[in-house]
């Protein structure tokens, strides 16, 4: 009980953090929207426009043949740093233009978010040519920290770069206050102590210990509301998203369960008025034994295909289920009662492993929790109802689920992995062969996929991978 109690608190927790960092990460395609319109439409150009004139600045100007000591050094390596900038920038700028079709959205978000970084330690080293702490170019840096937070969706991303330009900011400025002292111990052992501590102090120029750390907190605070603007943003986007979904999906179920119902119902009436008519034609016909039998054989073909149709009106899921969000542990749980219900009997151990802050499924409830529960009696079954059985629950690419079920059983041989997802395909004297043929329908209603995985002595493993943000798609 008390590991059971550490595990929902330890869930509670994790589901607190995911309210904080923002439950529901932007996809791909709003991702790669957001880099085309700052980092390709506004940033290359605004790059275009500045690099020219801070080149000017740095390499046409005299200023620098009147630095003497470690302010020529620091000189010095501002402008190979400036060198290598720009041809970072030109890089990633014809990565940016041509090539985002390209790359993967992983490596160009670390494009990004290395720009990002690189931006910041940029603009911190110009501070320190332009006055340090009181440099003009500090209001350059509240404006990257906006841009940050609106292309870069990862909370713990976001945070690191906004907060390292307030570091390179610290970081610059105290640097230009050493070099300050430097330069002034300098001036003094060159000079009169006395007339060099009066001169010196009207050209040393440092701001206020209260300007400074208002500077930061500001830039700290920006941070922080930066970030929960966009929190706010995603999440409506991601609302209207989602009401989409729910109605598609709705609407897709709803069609699908009047197909079926009404091919269910077209052919249960035949069926009915084929076994009315055996069973009067076996009741009048006497002579010859071998009708009648002929004639009980197609009864009970009947029958069978009566009880078939039943169950293929569950296959196709005939009930206009609701639409919901949905917690793949909970789905899960549930599958297990139904699969060993209390008092079975059955001696099998479950065997939980699922994951932290898994997604959320977006779907009918008795979809998902058929997938389960079907994995899991066959799982049961072709261990005669002895043996273990590990039910394991983790985030796949792309935000999809992925739910795995493993058996220590016979296994299944090779010959047969590509038929047990056949409908009507068993090995089973009472098996009617539409328990993974389900699973496989109701894992690519919502485009999913199954694999399975076995060796023969060793059991069997069934993966299912159902996306959580992707509209289900019916099969035609």
């Amino acid at each position: 009980m008390g590991s059971i109690g550490l595990r929902l608190r330890l869930k509670d927790a994790a589901d607190r953090w995911k309210d904080f960092r923002g439950a529901t990460p932007v996809s791909a395609e709003v991702f790669l929207g957001r880099v085309r319109f700052l980092e390709r439409n506004l940033g290359v150009p605004a790059r275009l426009i500045a690099l020219p004139v801070i080149f000017f600045l740095l390499f046409s100007t005299q200023s620098d043949t009147m630095l003497a000591g470690p302010r020529a050094d620091l000189w010095y390596y501002i402008r190979n740093f400036t060198l290598i900038y720009s041809a970072v920038n030109v890089g990633t700028g014809i990565v940016l233009i041509w090539g985002m079709k390209e790359i993967s959205t992983t490596i160009l978000s670390r494009v990004v978010y290395g720009l990002a970084i690189l931006d910041a330690a940029f603009v911190a080293s110009l501070t320190l040519l332009s006055g340090g702490f009181d440099s003009i170019l500090y209001w350059v840096l509240p404006g990257m920290i906006v841009r940050n937070a609106a292309v870069i969706p990862f909370a713990e991303v976001q945070i690191l770069v906004n907060v390292l330009c307030s570091v390179f900011y610290i970081g610059a400025g105290a640097i230009n206050i050493s070099l300050e002292h430097i330069e002034m111990e300098l001036t003094m052992s060159m000079n009169a102590r006395s007339m060099q501590q009066e001169s010196f102090g009207n050209e040393l120029t440092t701001e206020p210990v209260e300007s400074i750390i208002l500077r930061v907190l500001l830039l700290l605070l920006l941070t922080i509301i930066c970030y929960g603007l966009q929190v706010l943003w995603d999440r409506k986007r991601q609302r209207e998203v989602d009401a989409h979904e729910f109605a598609l999906k709705q609407d897709q179920l709803h069609a699908a369960g009047r197909l079926a119902a009404e091919i269910a119902h077209q052919l249960k009436n035949p069926l009915g008025i084929i076994n009315n008519a055996a069973y009067t034609l076996q009741k009048t016909v006497k002579e010859g034994k071998t009708i009648t039998q002929q004639i009980g054989i197609i009864r009970e073909e009947v029958a069978r295909s009566d009880r078939i149709i039943t169950e293929l009106m569950g296959y196709a899921q005939l009930a206009e289920g609701k639409v919901e969000r949905l917690d793949a542990v909970e789905v899960a749980e549930s599958a297990i009662h139904q699969a060993f219900p209390p008092g079975a009997g059955y001696n099998i151990t479950v065997q939980r492993d699922f994951g932290p802050s898994l997604p959320m499924l977006l779907g009918q409830r008795g979809h998902f929790t058929e997938i389960v529960n079907n994995l899991l009696v066959n799982a049961r079954e072709a261990m005669n109802g002895i043996g273990t059985v590990t039910l394991s629950i983790r985030t796949g690419a792309d935000y999809s689920i992925v739910i795995g079920v493993r058996d220590n059983g016979p296994g299944i041989p090779p010959e047969r992995l590509n038929q047990i997802w056949e409908p009507y395909y068993t090995t089973k004297s009472q098996g009617t062969g539409l328990g993974l043929a389900i699973v496989k329908h109701n894992a690519e209603l919502y485009g999913g996929r199954v694999r399975v995985e076995s060796e023969l002595g060793k059991g069997a493993s069934f993966m299912v991978t159902l996306p959580a943000r992707t509209v289900m798609r019916l099969r035609p």
